[in-house]
């Protein structure tokens, strides 16, 4: 990505909306010339696939532009909070590869300046302390269409105003026995000017400023005054904030003037089918274990897609592909999956593992003997190099790959059948040993020691290819096969049903017993990514340690799941 100096506008070419009044406002020369964004999660749970889009449209039009991008915390609500969303929403903003230097902030630095603002508004007769209930509020709110009524309290004088919100702060009265709240319109078309709440008393220590504040402020009070306070010149967030701009507007205009003014642009948030992006929702599936935590690798989390081995750039490439605009739409997950194998198809070292494993046995090879094969590392990168695999006279393949009684076009281990071993020889099956259940125990082969890969031999052609392991160097792990978390596509759709109830039953399968080559168990480090030949790509789990070898599958080598739904 090119970087722009400050106040510079790139080419209109290509430009989404976003940036085109990004570039129109710098070519306007407006707020100085200067640009600079924000991105304010809420410190209430980890960040999703959703998050990463509005992270790369923070972020990237700031480093598209040459200007800035802050991150901000808007803590405003203590209940909900925790120190470990912090430090989750830093690592997975610098994971996607985006920085903030040192412009981090937090909406509850700006506690005192907001609570000065508040009382000046009460001293201006524009805002007043409340009495009544949530409930009471609600009611008196009104329809679109028909206006609501004025509060009780809505007249109280400046200075009994200001003595009540003292003592809410002071934490004389109960949680939700009074609010503040400004005086602006109770018969005004847009329902959010009809005297919204700017402060409510909430009593539980703020995870920064402890016991010291008894009443917080409300988002849309907070949010753009905070952006004010940092010299945020384009708030840029999702549609649903739309219908918010003016209330937006409305406070930032008590302390901006025409020199400098944020402004607000909302493009459309990123919907995904079979997948749920309601944090309330994922909270319940953490809380109630039906998952294993925020960074299980089925959850939509940026955390979970880490850990199942996503990459920063499949993220970011899928993210540029859907674009930004101003209609809400349902992306399918199949584009976030395209975008994953693309990158990992790149990035990937080619390893063998059989997840199924039956024993063959190469009668005619000799016992105790052993060699060492040659296997390239990644096809798409010869730089990458080659590994050595030991093979012998016993191997594993998977049991999927051999039938007695193949259909036609079966294109792999039969009797009498040959068929290539990867890197290595050509095989035929001369028989099986079976059990007492007629459950296939071994299979039994001969090799042609001339067709190894590389000798002359090895031109003879044969219709199918193996993976295999050799059964003597083997190392055992366990696989998790991960699915997709729902089998319905659109979750947040069926309200007539509990969204717990549309789970994928199959969303994972823990496989024991798989065999690796020990190249894969070596290499098996935090954050390796590696194609499981013929399988899927795969990465070490977080569990995984020494004695304890633990694959994620990320994402299978084709789309089977089109085919498989229609199929049920």
């Amino acid at each position: 990505m090119t970087q722009q100096t400050e106040g510079e506008a790139p080419e209109k070419k290509g430009l989404n909306f976003v940036e085109q009044i990004v570039a129109d406002d710098l070519k306007a020369g407006k707020n100085g010339g200067r640009l600079n964004t924000r991105f304010p999660p809420e410190p209430n749970g980890y960040l999703h696939i959703g998050h990463a889009k509005a992270i790369c449209m923070d972020f990237g039009v700031a480093e598209k532009f040459g200007g800035t991008c802050n991150l901000r915390f808007d803590d405003t609500n203590p209940v909900k909070e925790d120190v470990e969303y912090v430090d989750s929403i830093r690592e997975d903003i610098h994971w996607l590869g985006f920085d903030w230097g040192n412009r981090e902030y937090y909406a509850s630095d700006y506690f005192p300046k907001l609570y000065d603002l508040a009382v000046r508004l009460i001293k201006e007769g524009k805002a007043y302390v409340d009495d009544q209930s949530s409930e009471e509020i609600a009611r008196q709110k009104g329809t679109p269409t028909e206006p609501g009524q004025e509060s009780p309290y809505r007249n109280r004088s400046v200075e009994e105003n200001l003595d009540l919100f003292e003592r809410m702060n002071a934490g004389e009265f109960d949680e939700g026995s009074r609010v503040l709240r400004a005086k602006i319109d109770m018969a005004s078309p847009n329902m959010h000017f009809r005297d919204p709440i700017m402060y409510r008393i909430i009593k539980t220590p703020h995870h920064r400023t402890g016991d010291k504040w008894k009443v917080y402020p409300m988002y849309d009070f907070a949010h753009g005054q905070s952006d004010y306070f940092e010299g945020v010149t384009h708030s840029i967030c999702t549609l649903e904030f739309e219908v918010h701009r003016p209330l937006y507007e409305y406070f930032v205009k008590e302390l901006a003037d025409e020199s400098y003014c944020p402004r607000q642009i909302e493009f459309n948030r990123l919907n995904l089918t079979y997948t749920v992006m309601s944090k309330r929702k994922l909270l319940q599936l953490v809380k109630e274990g039906l998952v294993a935590g925020w960074d299980d690798p089925r959850m939509p989390t940026i955390s979970g897609m880490r850990r199942r081995g996503f990459t920063p750039k499949s993220i970011r490439n899928f993210v540029d592909k859907i674009g930004y605009t101003k209609y809400e739409a349902l992306n399918s997950v199949g584009l976030l999956e395209h975008a994953v194998r693309e990158d990992l198809n790149a990035v990937s070292t080619r390893g063998m593992a059989v997840i199924n494993p039956v024993k063959v046995v190469i009668t005619n090879y000799p016992e105790g003997a052993e060699e060492m094969v040659e296997m390239e590392n990644n096809p798409e990168n010869p730089a990458e190099g080659t590994h050595s695999m030991p093979f012998s006279r016993e191997i594993y393949i998977e049991r999927d790959d051999f039938m007695e009684n193949p259909p036609k076009k079966f294109f792999r281990l039969a009797p009498e059948g040959e068929v290539r071993l990867k890197g290595a020889y050509i095989i035929k099956c001369t028989g099986v040993k079976k059990d007492d259940n007629g459950n296939i125990e071994e299979i039994y082969c001969t090799y042609d020691p001339e067709t190894r890969s590389g000798l002359p031999g090895s031109m003879r052609k044969v219709k199918g290819t193996l993976h295999w392991v050799s059964a003597k160097h083997a190392v055992d792990a366990t696989v998790n096969m991960y699915d997709r978390l729902f089998n319905v596509e659109n979750p947040s759709a069926e309200t007539e049903r509990d969204f717990r109830e549309l789970l994928n039953p199959d969303s994972l399968k823990v496989v024991k017993g798989v065999k690796v080559e020990p190249f894969l168990a070596e290499n098996a480090k935090p954050g390796a990514h590696f194609q499981f030949q013929r399988i899927g790509y795969f990465t070490p789990d977080t569990d995984s340690k020494e004695g304890v070898l633990i694959f994620n599958r990320t994402i299978a080598l084709k789309d089977s799941w089109e085919k498989e739904q229609k199929k049920a």
